[in-house]
């Protein structure tokens, strides 16, 4: 199976199963030098992890990683950082009523189409439980990028039917996101997402949101055109994420309707900046200089516990009712997911800046 390393220079390998012993993750091209430890990794996992709240999946998995390589005396020291994660709180019995059926919404016929074989424990190898590496390697590409200035931080800014409405993305502030279980930093509107959340789980159903993600301090000059474009290479780490339907930045799909004087964003000096950001933080698929925004949306859990008719591997109709343990809302638990993407983007492009002109580029 092809496709499991992502990047070019900062480059991020996993493997694993959520119903198999547990995840590996392997990330090459760290420089050496970075202090780093456990420690380091442990905020953002926990704020992945399952069981965090009554909003998610009641899964009891501890997330602690161990590091197995590329860290010697509390730093890198240059070769592959390896990380471990031991699966605790499988249940796969869960799933054996289901083996020889495809649940609507999940990668199980089409695993079939393209290997003729699948693990139907969970989501095997398509399980959101795989983003548990993203995580933590983007918890080492964050520590880099702070070393530049570069912040990175999502939030949810609607479930359903309820949206958030953020004047200016760069001042909201990790406390104000994570103030509320849904990770929403709009008090009223978090608290009207959490209850219609709870309401969907009562229901025995699921409801899907976005989220946006917004890096500041990016330097202006990253970006790889043609066909490594900053935007490309958000846009395929996002859409690369379990349950990500759709991508955009800056304005969107809202230049659909606007003319190019109402799209522009006009310059200023002393340093040179623009004076609006509707571009998202990217020019020619290059940064700007500005911040990078760019917003996702999430589909509704595919596994809900209700009976939903389906084929078996054989093609004959049945009905399905999936059983388990799953979130009824995803937008909480992906935040942390999200950004981890964007902070591996970000600081494989500011590698790779490095190689891209002789002099110095200006400040």
């Amino acid at each position: 199976m092809a496709g499991n390393t992502f990047g070019k220079l900062f480059r991020v390998t996993t493997a694993g199963v959520s119903h198999g012993p547990g995840y590996l993750c392997v990330i090459d091209g760290c420089p050496a030098g970075l202090e780093l430890s456990v420690a380091d990794l442990l905020p953002d996992l926990r704020r992945r992890k399952p069981g965090q709240s009554k909003l998610t999946t009641q899964r009891d998995e501890s997330d602690e990683p161990e590091i197995w390589s590329g860290v010697f005396d509390g730093k890198t020291d240059g070769t592959p950082i390896g990380l471990l994660f031991r699966n605790a709180d499988q249940r796969s019995g869960d799933y054996g009523d289901i083996q020889d059926k495809y649940r609507p919404g999940h990668a199980d016929y089409t695993f079939d189409a393209k290997y003729g074989f699948r693990d139907y424990r969970g989501g095997g190898r398509s399980s959101a439980r795989e983003t548990i590496c993203r995580v933590a390697a983007g918890a080492v590409a964050k520590k880099l990028l702070a070393l530049h200035g570069v912040r990175v931080l999502g939030y949810v800014t609607q479930v359903g039917g309820v949206k958030a409405d953020i004047p200016d993305p760069t001042v909201v502030t990790l406390e104000q996101v994570e103030a509320s279980p849904t990770r929403c930093p709009v008090p009223e509107k978090a608290a009207e997402m959490e209850a219609l959340i709870d309401a969907v789980r009562k229901d025995r159903d699921s409801i899907g949101g976005v989220c946006e993600l917004v890096a500041v301090g990016v330097p202006p000059g990253l970006g790889e055109p043609v066909f490594d474009k900053l935007k490309a290479d958000l846009a395929k780490a996002l859409l690369g994420l379990p349950a990500v339907t759709a991508f955009e930045y800056g304005n969107g799909f809202a230049v659909a309707t606007m003319r190019g004087s109402e799209n522009n964003d006009h310059f200023a000096p002393d340093p040179i900046h623009t004076t609006t950001n509707r571009h998202g933080g990217m020019l020619g698929g290059i940064s700007s200089g500005m911040p990078v925004v760019c917003r996702v949306a999430v589909k509704p859990t595919s596994s809900i516990p209700r009976p939903q008719p389906t084929v078996t591997r054989a093609g004959e109709p049945t009905e399905i009712l999936v059983r388990g343990r799953h979130d009824p809302c995803l937008l909480p638990r992906f935040v942390p997911m999200g950004e981890a993407m964007v902070a591996l983007v970000l600081v494989d492009h500011l590698l790779r800046a490095k190689t891209s002109r002789l002099d110095a580029p200006r400040s």
